[in-house]
């Protein structure tokens, strides 16, 4: 048994025993029924090799909803935990375990995809593009991602789960004190699918400079796309920071390295400044987008163009410019020196500065229009006043000073999710519900919607205001208990009831979306929200070509002058088409580097260096392999947009 020992769990608990069974119960009833159904032939042709931008994008989708879920959980475990004063529900260990797995599956695997999801759906569509530049290549970036994230949701069924936090600080990190091998998971399932998220920044940026639709200049892009291009140049600067701590922090843990020890040369600081320049972009990778998102769905339901174009394009470029400027304001209280936290604490405000130039461009965006309050409309009002509190609360903490009262305090966990849920998860609900009709060919339930955008909306404000009080009444952040003395139990209790609510809300659009799917019309055309942007003059469902013509783009709002003003979008005739094709090397290329990095994580050389030559083999087989795609008639493009229109 020597060999099975080093997969046992460490701390194991009857949660976690019920999760084995539940995971193996999940995979047999998946494998059961794509058996029954006979569905292989399906799934591997239509979804497991596709190169598709848009199925790709629905499965970065279902990834970060289950990824909603998973970490909810752990969310919803952490706040029962604290509830009430010397609360057992956890103890210790599996409280540092569950608050490190949350943090990580929340930005990383939940957010992350959730842009992604959008980004690879949408941006191809309003650019007037028949896909990415590089299909295989973005096949590649959603599989490199899916197996990230499943190497790492594995790790509390085997070997345990990292437990150094979802910044994982040296030396906390280290064999010493870490001694599991739950942070070695951390290091690699991060590191896979940061790859595929670094291919996605050059792949998205070599698409939208290179394949926009003729007649789109940069300063005619919708504000998405915009978005998009911005957020993906942080990624190609910020991701190799990460990669290289990821390698370094491998290489301590597993051969004795000494780069963030505490002697023999180490600096343990050098993993803080490391993992915060690539860190800080991080938080402007996830709300750049959501950025991009509200622009587009207020300038919709505001029937208005939006206000102040070039200084929202421009806000975006300087806030990127200023988010690699911000990253030391994450240790003021670490010894750093007064003047170094002054320029820091400049720069912090300052970015402050570009982003209040945005929402004073939406609100006037709102000025006068005919505002239509849709599901999207809403969590986009909602959002501006929630995201304020958030920002304006970072703005104290950037106060060099002031952050030796907040720092490390509830106080910087309320700031913190009140800029992150309506900034990016608000976002997300909403570009979720405005392009549902684009992806499905149906529209989601708008009561059922409203429901869940109030109970989100109101449990945030309730599960995260009381820690402001708590914080400033000194609760430190990651203490697993407390007693009744301190007087934080009413201010947790609360908290914990916003969390309810919250997930009250999440319940609300699971049964929106089966309701919906149902008994939802499908006749609602291809553009059921009188929207302005490119991605809805083409079908619902959207054909695998995406434009039987390409677009000639005369205005900002093409679409919407095509409507309105008889602009002439698609001039021409019918030309066949060059479209890629499938390719299950992604794929399998992908379960390579899922074996790959649950090898290193245990230390199994053998394997690793087979696994090694096997991804160095299909790099290999894809640099021979003549591959030059396919056409798609004339003849069927008329067949197809025949049929899209009737239908």
């Amino acid at each position: 048994m020597g060999f099975f020992d080093r997969f046992a769990i460490p701390h194991p608990s009857p949660a976690i025993y019920a999760s084995m069974v539940a995971i193996a119960l999940t995979v047999i009833a998946i494998i059961m029924g794509l058996t029954y159904f006979k569905k292989w032939g399906y799934l591997w042709r239509e979804w497991l090799t596709t190169v598709d931008h848009k199925r790709i994008g629905i499965m970065y989708l279902i990834s970060a909803l289950l990824m909603l879920f998973r970490g909810g959980v752990d969310a919803i475990m952490m706040r029962a935990q604290l509830a009430v004063p010397n609360n057992d529900l956890l103890d210790a260990q599996h409280y540092n375990e569950v608050f490190t797995t949350h943090g990580v599956v929340m930005i990383i695997f939940m957010a992350m995809p959730f842009i992604m999801a959008l980004m690879n759906f949408v941006v191809p569509l309003q650019i007037g593009a028949r896909d990415v530049a590089f299909p295989r290549l973005n096949a590649l970036s959603f599989w490199l991602f899916f197996m990230g994230a499943m190497l790492f949701n594995i790790s509390f069924v085997i070997g345990g789960s990292p437990d150094a936090g979802w910044s994982s600080y040296f030396p906390l990190a280290s064999n010493e004190f870490s001694q599991s091998v739950g942070t070695n998971y951390y290091m690699f399932a991060l590191q896979i699918s940061g790859l595929g998220t670094l291919m996605t920044g050059i792949n998205f940026i070599t698409t939208i400079l290179k394949m926009r639709a003729p007649g789109m200049t940069l300063m005619k892009m919708p504000m998405f796309t915009w978005s998009a291009l911005v957020t993906n140049v942080i990624i190609v600067f910020a991701f190799p920071v990460l990669t290289v701590a990821l390698l370094m922090g491998s290489m301590d843990r597993l051969f004795g390295a000494n780069f963030f020890t505490m002697s023999n040369g180490g600096m343990d600081m050098l993993w803080a400044n490391l993992f915060w320049v690539w860190g800080h972009p991080e938080v402007y990778i996830l709300v750049l987008p959501a950025f991009g998102i509200y622009s587009e769905i207020i300038s919709t339901f505001a029937r208005r163009n939006l206000y102040g174009y070039k200084s929202m394009v421009a806000s975006m470029v300087i806030i990127s410019f200023l988010s690699f400027l911000v990253w030391t304001h994450h240790f003021f209280t670490m010894g750093q020196g007064a003047l170094t936290n002054s320029i820091f604490s400049i720069t912090t405000m300052a970015i402050a500065v570009p982003t209040g130039i945005k929402i004073f461009n939406w609100l006037f965006t709102l000025w006068k229009g005919k505002i239509v309050f849709s599901v999207p409309m809403l969590y986009s009002m909602l959002f501006i006043p929630i995201f304020t509190i958030g920002g304006v609360t970072g703005v104290m903490l950037g106060m060099s000073a002031a952050d030796y009262q907040y720092h490390n305090t509830m106080f910087l966990v309320a700031h913190f999710h009140l800029v992150i849920i309506p900034g990016v998860v608000f976002a997300m609900l909403a570009g979720l519900t405005y392009y549902w009709p684009k992806m499905f060919g149906f529209m989601l339930n708008e009561r059922i919607g409203k429901w869940a955008a109030w109970f989100i909306a109101i449990g945030t404000c309730l599960a995260f205001f009381p820690m402001f009080i708590s914080g400033l009444d000194g609760q430190a952040r990651r203490m697993y208990t407390y007693s009744e003395a301190t007087g934080f139990g009413l201010w947790n209790m609360l908290s914990f009831i916003g969390a309810l609510g919250l997930a009250v809300g999440f319940a609300f659009i699971v049964y929106n979306i089966y309701y919906s799917a149902r008994y939802a019309s499908r006749d609602i055309g291809s553009d059921p929200w009188d929207a302005r942007s490119l991605e809805w003059a083409t079908h619902n469902p959207v054909p695998a070509y995406n434009f039987a013509i390409v677009p000639q783009v005369d205005s900002i709002e093409a679409f919407w002058d095509s409507k309105k003003k008889g602009h002439v979008l698609f001039k021409g005739e019918y030309e066949k088409i060059h479209m890629p094709n499938n390719s299950g090397m992604p794929f399998i290329m992908s379960c390579i580097f899922f074996i790959w990095g649950f090898t290193f994580v245990f230390g199994m050389w053998i394997p690793v260096i087979l696994t090694t030559i096997g991804i160095f083999a299909c790099m290999a087989h894809r640099s021979f392999e003549k591959d030059h795609g396919h056409y798609i008639s004339v003849k069927e493009i008329k067949a197809t947009e025949e049929k899209l229109r009737g239908a």
